[in-house]
């Protein structure tokens, strides 16, 4: 029988071996990585934003921004007088370790308790790739359809968490918040669900209670 390797898979298993890198200096630094995906829109810096102004500077974070083109992200979140690296991936529509290794090195990672990597806005591509994180954490906003997770299963079987986010414009749409989240639920059982909204703050604490906690329960393996 003839063996078959593609390309692809040859990409994905150099990949991984520099997440397992990754995830082992994490670890050794003391830092708590979360991987922030969405599709576009869905509001992924504005929550990464209100994120901060809670744990912010209670906590040391860092910040990896990832897009297509732009800089805007990394402008907006440097405000916050935080370390952030922005990744311009040129048309690459996700991230992958070797950006991530790469932007990583020009952090101060042992200084840091929590490290965001906002992602590349797309539900597809982003769900092959590991950067080493301890979570990946799905949004999705209530101006998207209830079925994205049946249309994008990959990206929420392999998430723990999912922010139902822009939750206070329910009222203005015809969105059946029940239905996404059982929708989600199909695909992966085990997903902690948060609805937050960045407008009016609505579960944004326990939101980031989850991500204290989260750093806790790592430091104390």
């Amino acid at each position: 029988m003839m063996g078959i390797v593609t390309i692809e898979q040859k990409v994905l298993k150099k990949n991984d071996e520099i997440a397992a890198d990754l995830h082992k200096r994490f670890n050794e630094a003391d830092v708590f990585t979360a991987n922030l995906v969405s599709s576009p829109g869905s509001g992924k810096t504005t929550l990464l934003e209100c994120t901060l102004k809670f744990i912010s500077p209670a906590l040391s974070v860092g910040v990896v921004e990832g897009d297509i083109q732009t800089n805007l992200d990394a402008e907006r979140i440097s405000k916050f007088n935080i370390p952030v690296t922005q990744i311009i991936t040129n048309g690459t529509c996700h991230l992958d370790a070797r950006m991530v290794e790469e932007a990583v090195d020009r952090l101060p990672l042992d200084d840091l308790d929590i490290l965001f990597i906002e992602n590349v806005g797309n539900l597809v591509c982003p769900a092959a790739y590991n950067l080493g994180e301890h979570a990946r954490i799905v949004i999705m906003s209530v101006t998207e359809g209830e079925d994205k997770p049946l249309k994008y299963p990959a990206m929420f079987l392999k998430s723990c968490v999912m922010i139902l986010n822009k939750i206070d414009l329910l009222p203005y749409l015809k969105f059946d918040k029940d239905l996404a989240k059982r929708n989600a639920l199909r695909i992966n059982p085990d997903l902690k669900i948060f609805e937050t909204s960045c407008y009016n703050n609505h579960g944004i604490l326990e939101w980031c209670d989850w991500l204290t906690n989260e750093l806790k329960l790592k430091r104390c393996k």
